[in-house]
């Protein structure tokens, strides 16, 4: 529409003065909600509304209007449409200078500004403000006479999770919204009281507060995390409800974050309303919602709405966000039916929780967000969408982010010159793979006991050496004993358990072995750089005693993956087939949570009890390894799977084998030219015995494992000088005559 001039009148009524908002009669041609007045040499912007009572070609305004703009009655001026940059001139925060509108009302009460900020909001929302400008106020049945300081837009940023680069900027002109933030100083010569949060601007907040920082925080490592949570929260209330409507949009009701023991969850929760203006997060663990009276535990969840549905009723769209945290969500919201002999007290309560986030009285004000390291014990229809549909794992953090949060831990011993210039906090992170926030905040701590320890006298008393504290630091030398001794991750490798099955070193002694090696890099560098096979699996198969586990442990060992774990029939001794189906599944679900793994599956058949006679094998545990052998890793997940085996027969027979990717097997000792050799690498025998040796068995082919060859060496070289040969061959001999797969010419 093209500009049209009109003369300036006043406000019809006073109700209509007190909207802030210029009048036009409501069959005049059609404005757009918002124009710019132009008078003379200056543009001023206003919203309209309509009234029957101003006449036709006039536009009506109140006296601090007319005040503000220069406009007198009669005057003629042009009216045009304005549009709001939606994605610039959204208003962030707003400075509003307050006084009483007349001298007679001046008392000495003392008047919320926070109150006072809700009720603005509600009254002039979706409204037109310029640096400036100047309204009146009606609050507790008094009039105030207002003045607009300052102006802040919303950065378009902040819409992205972009927070690095966001920042505040000033504009002269804005768009009141449902989120923004009015601050209210009182004028220099006002004798009002103002008390609550909103009366000065050192508190001031936006919807995001623009200058939060994770490290100040206490969070490391989240980054990402923090920003995906923003883009599918948050955004929607960021943005200006008009276009959130026109959208169809509907806010985001829960988000679910699970993850291992130590991540952060709780941290993130505890620290969720510093980064939020919104009301102060109700943070409730689950187990305290149950009471043991009928009824109370339902009444316990609907105590936790009540401020919500009783502002949502008052104040409608414009009601700000109230967050409601569950740590432990599983305690009360398990799987519904599934608690044998239950009274059914976990199902009601799941049933209230339901009907509250997203029932037929739905309300739009609230955010819900649990935690938990089990969400596969929570009820299906809790996380459906419009419930906790935001479902996000708080994982290990990687080594950005551990570095991220040794700098956390600490800060304040570099503040204080505590912490030895030789620590290097990038080289503690690429040693703590598969550490969690926790396990690296208790390094730090075992690091800070280490050296006190240094600085106790010791003596009939425990006393300290008060000289030689003054001089305190953690140096490096800390933190490698804490990491060598104190603290383990969890979810790392246990170097125990592959130091025990490699305690004798990996003896070369042959082509046999060096290829097995060379194919188990090969397989390693396959797992680390393809992206087309995330899940690689081989399987070592041999005689007995040929060293399949050692050499299994060898190739993990090398490979530095940060998580390696063995899945041993020994560690599972007595369980039953499911205690041992649950232990295997574990192992599994723990190697998906890092990013590199490794599993050894070790002695297959003895994992799955078999015997040649009787009841062969456990078809329950059979077909749980069949499962997770082929099961790929989530997405950004990698894992290689060594099994070994002494009956490639047996699992033939089981279709087993298919389930790996390749197969290799491990030769036990054929030849008397190989044995010499072992025997020359080992050093067990001098010169003389060992060219003794060598004759007795030069040119005959044998059949024996390296582990049961260690065993006959170290009961030899236990004998005297003198008869050690001897005993040896014997003992060779003897071997040959248990069977004849294991023949021994000699």
């Amino acid at each position: 529409m093209t500009a049209r001039f009109m003369q300036v009148a006043r406000c019809p009524t006073d109700e209509l003065s007190l909207t802030n908002c210029a009048v036009i009669n409501e069959k005049e041609p059609q404005f757009e909600q918002h124009v710019t007045v132009r008078n003379s040499a200056h543009k001023y912007v206003f919203t309209l509304k309509t009234h029957p009572s101003v006449n036709s070609g006039t536009i009506a305004f109140s006296q601090p209007q007319r005040k503000w703009a220069g406009l007198s009655i009669g005057q003629e001026v042009e009216v045009t449409n304005y549009k709001f940059d939606k994605a610039k001139q959204c208003i962030s925060t707003m400075t509003v200078e307050i006084d009483f509108r007349q001298k007679k009302n001046v008392d000495s009460n003392p008047y919320d500004s926070d109150k006072m900020a809700r009720e603005f909001l509600q009254h002039f929302n979706n409204q037109a403000f310029s640096v400036g400008q100047q309204l009146v106020f009606s609050f507790s049945d008094k009039l105030f006479g207002l003045l607009v300081k300052d102006i802040e837009a919303m950065d378009p940023c902040i819409l992205k999770g972009d927070h690095a680069v966001a920042e505040k900027h000033k504009v002269e002109i804005g768009l009141l919204l449902g989120n923004s933030q009015v601050i209210f100083e009182k004028s220099e010569s006002s004798s009002m009281t103002l008390v609550g949060k909103a009366k000065t601007r050192e508190t001031r907040q936006s919807i995001i507060t623009p200058d939060w920082n994770f490290e100040k925080m206490g969070i490391g490592g989240l980054d990402k995390e923090f920003s995906d949570i923003f883009r599918r929260a948050f955004a929607s209330r960021v943005f200006p409800p008009d276009i959130v409507e026109q959208m169809g949009c509907k806010h985001v009701k829960g988000i679910l974050l699970y993850g291992p023991p130590g991540c952060g969850k709780t941290l993130m929760a505890r620290q969720i309303g510093k980064m939020l203006n919104a009301r102060e997060p109700k943070i409730v663990n689950g187990p305290e919602i149950l009471n043991k009276y009928v009824g109370e535990s339902e009444a316990n969840v609907r105590k936790l709405f009540a401020d919500a549905e009783d502002e949502q009723k008052r104040l409608g769209a414009n009601s700000g966000l109230h967050i409601i945290i569950f740590d432990e969500i599983d305690a009360i919201c398990k799987q519904r039916g599934s608690l044998a002999g239950s009274t059914g007290v976990h199902d009601t309560v799941v049933n209230q929780l339901l009907s509250k986030i997203d029932g037929v009285e739905q309300l739009n004000n609230i955010l819900v967000i649990g935690m938990t390291n089990r969400p596969d014990l929570i009820d299906e229809a809790l996380l459906r969408p419009g419930r906790l549909e935001v479902k996000m794992e708080i994982g290990l953090p990687d080594e950005k982010g551990r570095i991220q949060i040794l700098n956390i831990h600490t800060a304040k011993m570099r503040q204080h010159n505590l912490l030895a210039t030789d620590v290097d906090l990038k080289e503690l992170a690429v040693e703590t793979k598969n550490y969690s926030g926790a396990e690296l905040e208790g390094l730090v701590r075992a690091a800070q006991s280490t050296a006190m320890n240094r600085h106790i006298k010791a003596s009939n008393t425990v006393e300290v050496d008060i000289e030689t504290a003054e001089d305190l630091q953690v140096s490096r030398i800390d933190f490698i004993a804490s990491l060598n001794n104190d603290v383990k991750p969890a979810f790392g490798t246990n170097q125990e358990d592959y130091v025990s099955y490699i305690m004798n070193g990996i003896i070369h002694w042959g082509d046999p072995v060096s290829a097995v090696l060379e194919d188990g890099e090969l397989l390693v560098q396959q797992t680390k750089n393809s992206d087309r096979t995330p899940l690689v699996s081989v399987l070592l198969e041999g005689p007995p005693s040929s060293g399949k586990t050692a050499l299994a442990a060898k190739i993990s060992e090398d490979s530095q993956f940060p998580f390696i774990k063995f899945c041993s029939p020994d560690k599972m001794i007595g369980f039953s087939e499911i205690a041992k189906c649950q232990a295997i599944k574990k192992i599994f679900e723990d190697a998906y949570k890092s990013q590199l793994s490794c599993v050894v599956v070790d002695d297959i058949e003895r994992l799955l009890d078999y015997v040649p006679i009787g009841p062969r094998f456990s078809n329950l545990v059979l077909q749980a390894l069949l499962v997770l052998l082929k099961k790929p890793p989530p997405k950004g997940r990698k894992l290689l799977i060594i099994g070994t085996t002494s009956r490639k027969d047996v699992l033939q027979e089981m279709e087993m084998l298919d389930a790996f990717s390749t197969t290799i097997h491990i030769p036990n000792i054929s030849r008397g030219g190989q044995l010499v050799d072992i025997l020359e690498l080992l050093g067990s025998f001098g010169e003389k015995e060992r060219a003794s040796i060598a004759k007795a068995v030069k040119d005959r082919s044998m059949w024996i494992g390296i582990k049961k060859l260690l065993m006959l060496i170290e009961m030899a070289v236990q004998m005297d000088p003198d008869c050690r040969v001897t005993k040896f061959l014997s003992l060779l001999k003897e071997e040959a005559a248990l069977g004849s797969d294991n023949l021994v010419a000699i």
